[in-house]
């Protein structure tokens, strides 16, 4: 296989990849060219590679910008605005990490945290199910909570280590 097609097909299967974990599959496709990019690109590089709209590559490359996945760099005599992604493969792990904990995870949390007073000073049991479930939730929320904020602060050897550790038992 030569380079080109391997490259493509990267970017394909990380579009797909992306789409399973939530994440739109241009913003994920954009990523990956990046990625695998050795050179800064431009939009219109970005465009014409992946055959999108200038809008939908503006919005994209804003988005995976606000992530702190992508990154402006000017080139000396050019008017373009090229982009740079993050290619270091933990650091980015840790980001998405990092934002999905912000969108998903603390949002929910804060409203398991509201549904434990829920008709606490009636007992019956269909309240005392709701609670139990939603105790069990929280509990299980507030230790993928606590496993993320470890991730943040481990470095990757460290946290490879441990993993290795749990399925060579």
């Amino acid at each position: 296989m030569q380079l080109l097609e391997a490259k493509k097909q990267f970017v394909q299967a990380w579009g797909a990849l992306g789409s399973q974990w939530g994440i739109n599959k241009t913003m994920a496709q954009i990523h990956a060219l990046m990625m695998v990019s050795t050179e800064p690109l431009s939009t219109e590089e970005i465009m014409e590679e992946l055959s999108i709209s200038r809008g939908n590559a503006n919005m994209n490359i804003r988005e995976l910008t606000d992530w702190g996945l992508v990154t402006k760099v000017f080139k000396a005599g050019e008017r373009r605005d090229y982009f740079v992604g993050e290619k270091e493969v933990w650091k980015i792990a840790k980001q998405v990490a990092k934002i999905r904990k912000t969108r998903e995870l603390d949002p929910i949390l804060k409203l398991l945290e509201q549904l434990k007073t829920v008709n606490a000073h009636i007992k019956n049991d269909e309240l005392k199910h709701f609670q139990k479930m939603v105790n069990d939730v929280h509990k299980l929320a507030v230790n993928v909570d606590r496993l993320i904020e470890s991730i943040f602060k481990a470095e990757e050897s460290w946290f490879w280590d441990k993993i290795l550790k749990i399925f060579t038992k």
